[in-house]
């Protein structure tokens, strides 16, 4: 992992597909019961999570319609308006949840689909402060749905993600978080270990949380 490789606009987009079929499938045959389970986050339920990647893709939306009329939609009112999204999960039912996921995501989708060359370039504010370009926005997308899909925690790995996106995210996190050099092993797994997800590398420095 050599730090140069460049994701492309048109791979981001692809991998933000992949990563939403991957979340609703993994919810697709879930009861009250599967989704009241604990994820791979500490505290939450699969119920929090899809609620808060249903949230995700509404507030995305936001910076979509930012981006198409530069009418200033930040993603999240406030941190307030981001957390009641994630706990409003616990009180929908599993029917409700997934039509909350397939019609955001759906909404997100078409919204992409409209943006001109023109749009795709100007430029929004994340939820972070980030002041990005519009063409930003399905590679954040594509991190939410595929991490998450992983946390969910019904059979999907990090193995199970396009290799392409595994490298984007690997050296994303590497710069972030400001580390040298990465140790030895599959791809998937020392994506996993940057994230702080469980791993098998060994002798690898326990890193916190992240996304």
């Amino acid at each position: 992992m050599t730090g140069d490789t460049v994701r492309t606009f048109a791979e981001a987009r692809e991998w933000a597909r992949t990563g939403t079929r991957l979340v609703l499938d993994a919810v697709a045959d879930l009861d009250e019961t599967g989704f009241s389970a604990a994820t791979a986050l500490p505290g939450w339920t699969r119920k929090h999570l899809a609620a808060h990647v249903a949230a995700n893709a509404d507030a995305l939306c936001n910076l979509v319609h930012w981006a198409a009329t530069g009418d200033e939609t930040p993603m999240y009112a406030s941190a307030e308006e981001r957390a009641e999204g994630i706990a409003r999960g616990p009180a929908l039912s599993p029917g409700e949840l997934r039509s909350w996921l397939a019609d955001s995501a759906e909404r997100l989708a078409e919204g992409f689909d409209g943006l001109t060359g023109e749009q795709w370039r100007h430029e929004v504010v994340t939820a972070q402060g980030r002041t990005v370009p519009a063409t930003e926005l399905p590679w954040m997308r594509a991190r939410e749905t595929c991490v998450h899909a992983v946390d969910l925690a019904t059979g999907t790995t990090f193995a199970d993600l396009p290799d392409g996106f595994l490298t984007a995210l690997a050296e994303e996190i590497r710069d972030k978080r400001r580390l040298a050099e990465l140790p030895d092993g599959p791809l998937p797994e020392i994506a996993a270990w940057l994230a702080g997800r469980p791993h098998t590398l060994a002798d690898a420095a326990e890193l916190g949380p992240w996304l």
